[in-house]
């Protein structure tokens, strides 16, 4: 059972949390939540290598998901670090709930990636939805626009997780079994269409078209740090759950694929048009997001072991990226409240590490060398080339020619235009220091030498 100590631990985390949010005693809880998450992610690592299946192979652990595992735990630890004593976005006493129900989505998160059953897998997305449906409204000051994007997120979430259960009822007839492994996978049209519903539920948590809707106002509604949360990790593990069912699939299963073939080009055009016109930050991240969402399923039209690779690689450069906005995003934004592109004029002025920060996170996002962006749309753009699909290649590498308009907009703010009004320069601490150069690092690490990390994806996907 060691090789599920991670889970266990935040099970434990989780029950302080409850504890401490009844007993409302005034502890020290952001440096303690902070100390929990990076302990949760040591674990991980701790833990990595060991293999076992458990409650008659429902969930399996092997080195390939350990490595989903500890990217989402190291988002995670991210995240908590965005949580600040000044300019708090959020309640200050449900601060106990919020770390608590962000902790248990993230064990919902980690149980996804190890399930290879279908009702465990069902039942470990909804803990990490759910999770999240509760804590969207605790921002502060009863703000609407949370409880609207709760709602959404809510009603969106219920509709996909219904589509997703009539797939599995598909698959479940067919196969007379719910494990994974021993579903049947002919490609023909009842065994396509299954498992095309029962995809909708990650189409959905990687807010593909037309599976986006709720991604917008979801991440406006929330609290900068949740919308950190939501835009990342939980991405990571759906796609960790969408490289199983794909590799399930032959070789000469048209149907799906060229399902993705049209999600791919529909969620990579939309995003990216309606980028274009984002006033508000976290809007412009939630469509980038769509859009990224696009390029992502190019590595997963043809299952191997190379587009394995790919899209795990692409997991940890897209978390890298986005947190590394989301913490401008925070940094910059006054009291919780909503930043607004214009907001960024003159940010190298008022702190040039936070514009450093941004300029490698959206330079990351475009996929311009030498940064981990380049090197992930790079191996996606590989994969796809190598299995026929030239047009969808061209048509993604016009997108990213299209993205550049907003992302460069950026930095172009940041570093050529005086800020608006006066403005006191941003006082970073020391987390903060620390978690610009971890991130804006680790960025042009992988972009200039992605051979370590991709050697070592291919040594455990195989």
């Amino acid at each position: 059972m060691w090789v599920l100590m991670p889970e266990f631990f935040l099970i434990g985390c989780f029950t302080f949390y409850f504890v401490l949010s009844l007993s409302r005693v005034p502890w020290r809880i952001r440096p303690l939540s902070k100390g929990l998450a990076l302990l949760a992610f040591f674990l991980t690592l701790i833990t990595f290598g060991e293999q076992g299946e458990f409650f008659s192979g429902a969930l399996k652990v092997d080195t390939f998901t350990q490595v989903f595992k500890a990217i989402c735990a190291f988002g995670f630890f991210l995240v908590f670090c965005l949580l600040k004593p000044e300019g708090e976005d959020h309640e200050e006493g449900y601060l106990p709930e919020l770390y608590g129900f962000l902790t248990l989505s993230l064990l919902g998160l980690m149980v996804l990636v190890s399930a290879e059953d279908l009702l465990s897998l069902f039942i470990a997305l909804e803990l990490s939805s759910y999770c999240l449906y509760v804590i969207l409204p605790l921002r502060k000051g009863g703000y609407l626009g949370s409880v609207e994007g709760s709602l959404k997120y809510v009603f969106f979430g219920a509709v996909c997780s219904a589509l997703a259960l009539y797939g599995m009822g598909y698959l479940y007839a067919l196969s007379g079994t719910t494990k994974l492994g021993a579903l049947v996978v002919e490609g023909g049209l009842f065994s396509s269409l299954g498992f095309l519903l029962f995809s909708v539920a990650f189409f959905f948590k990687l807010s593909l078209f037309p599976f986006h809707f709720w991604a917008p106002d979801v991440y406006q509604g929330a609290s900068n740090s949740v919308a950190a949360f939501i835009a990342s990790v939980p991405k990571v593990a759906a796609l960790a759950v969408l490289l199983k069912i794909i590799g399930l699939f032959p070789q000469e299963s048209k149907g799906l694929k060229d399902a993705l073939w049209v999600i791919a080009v529909l969620s990579m055009t939309f995003g990216n048009l309606a980028a274009l016109v984002q006033k508000d930050l976290k809007r412009l991240m939630a469509y980038s997001g769509i859009a990224h969402g696009g390029y992502v399923v190019l590595g997963l039209l043809e299952p191997g072991i190379e587009a394995k690779v790919a899209v795990s690689f692409y997991a940890l450069v897209y978390l890298l990226m986005t947190l590394g906005v989301f913490l401008v995003l925070v940094g910059v934004s006054e009291k919780g409240k909503d930043v607004l592109i214009e907001d960024l004029s003159g940010l190298y002025s008022r702190s040039p590490l936070f514009a450093f920060t941004l300029a490698v996170s959206a330079f990351s996002l475009i996929g311009i060398p030498p940064t981990g962006g380049f090197m992930g749309k790079l191996f996606l753009f590989v994969v796809a080339y190598k299995a026929g699909h030239k047009l969808l290649v061209l048509i993604a590498l016009v997108n990213t020619v299209l993205s550049l308009f907003y992302y460069l907009n950026m930095v172009r703010l940041a570093y050529s235009k005086e800020s608006l009004g006066p403005r006191s320069p941003l006082l970073l601490s020391t987390l903060d220091k620390v978690l610009c150069l971890t991130v804006s690092g680790l960025l042009l690490l992988l972009g200039v030498f992605p051979s370590p990390w991709t050697d070592f994806l291919y040594k455990v996907a195989v």
